[in-house]
């Protein structure tokens, strides 16, 4: 029990400690995150005694309620004090002529999302859509995804009333496309997803596109092929040099990761993809023996940061103009 007063006392200490909401989150990620001290402690609960379990739970509980109290405090100190300091800084002279109207502009994120359906429309692919709010058997048992999946956690995945979720990616629109569609089937499926993550490169929303081509005989061949010409078109750069390494992925099977570079610069991972696994096509009632296929997913706000040279992903959700009014 010291020890977790002492890391509450460590935790306060770090979030007065922050003076930009940045570094805040960043605290938050360190204690609150998915991989943080705190969490941790929640995670191992179940490898206590029985007889622990109540009494610890209770206690990391209140620690956590403590710690987030102590978090929202301190994010409205901090805007209190930049808002003090623009005040101050902003001095109003009213005797200066009116300024004229801004024109506007498309968010980055939108035009990045605009140019992926453009160039994959060029390659032969239809743009599907489907809802945000998913059923189970949608966001994950359709998907081969395994009832004791890390994914189905409440640590990754925000649930709703009814059993449902935010969809955690944009493979149910795969799912709901191949229920009505018959092979050949050629699609991407853009849209926001939901995941409990923050940090300076995760959001709890941000976008995925996610490719689907299924026929007679479509092999890792043409999946190379297709990121190979989407990647080098997107970067306008004929330097993009790409990489498959083994992966594992409940809905593909044999499953890569993959990853691109620029001339000989490093490696990055880009996307996730793999042959379409048969449970997967034998849940929507597509024959395995007859069809097969690929599918990968990747994201465009990652892309987004690569293209224009953004190392902070929520620069994009902080609706700053001052940010945004350069990609205007």
């Amino acid at each position: 029990m010291d020890d977790l007063i002492t890391l509450v006392e460590r935790a306060l200490a770090d979030f007065t400690a922050c003076t930009d909401p940045a570094a805040l989150e960043n605290a938050k990620a360190k204690y609150l995150g998915k991989a943080g001290a705190l969490t941790e402690r929640l995670k191992g609960l179940g490898k206590l005694p029985p007889a622990e379990r109540a009494a610890s739970g209770a206690a990391i509980n209140a620690a956590k309620t403590k710690l987030e109290d102590a978090l929202s405090a301190r994010r409205a100190s901090i805007a209190d004090l930049k808002l003090a300091t623009q005040l101050s800084a902003d001095a109003l002279d009213v005797s200066l002529p009116g300024r004229g109207r801004g024109v506007g502009a498309l968010h980055p994120l939108t035009r990045t999302l605009e140019r992926i359906e453009t160039l994959f429309r060029s390659l032969g692919f239809d743009v599907a859509e489907g809802p945000e709010i998913e059923d189970d058997f949608h966001n994950f048992t359709a998907l081969n995804t395994p009832e004791n999946h890390p994914a189905r956690s409440m640590h990754d995945t925000f649930y709703v009333e009814g059993g449902n979720v935010l969809r955690t990616h944009t493979s149910p629109i795969q799912i709901r496309y191949m229920e009505t569609h018959a092979p050949p089937i050629k699609i991407i499926a853009p849209g926001r997803v939901y995941r409990v993550d923050s940090d300076a490169t995760h959001s709890p929303m941000f976008h995925q596109i996610e490719g689907l081509w299924i026929g007679d005989d479509v092999s890792f061949a043409d999946l190379k092929a297709v990121m190979n010409e989407f990647l080098k078109n997107f970067f306008e750069r004929d330097d993009v040099t790409l990489r498959f390494r083994p992966s594992f992925f409940p809905f593909t099977e044999p499953s890569a990761e993959i990853d691109m570079r620029f001339g000989d610069g490093g490696w990055l991972e880009i996307a996730g993809a793999g042959q379409v696994h048969p449970n997967v096509l034998r849940a929507v009632n597509i024959d395995p023996e007859h069809w097969q296929g690929f599918a990968f997913g990747m994201g465009p706000d990652r892309l987004t940061m690569l293209r224009y040279g953004v190392d902070d992903l929520r620069l994009f959700y902080e609706n700053d103009l001052r940010f945004l009014e350069q990609f205007a």
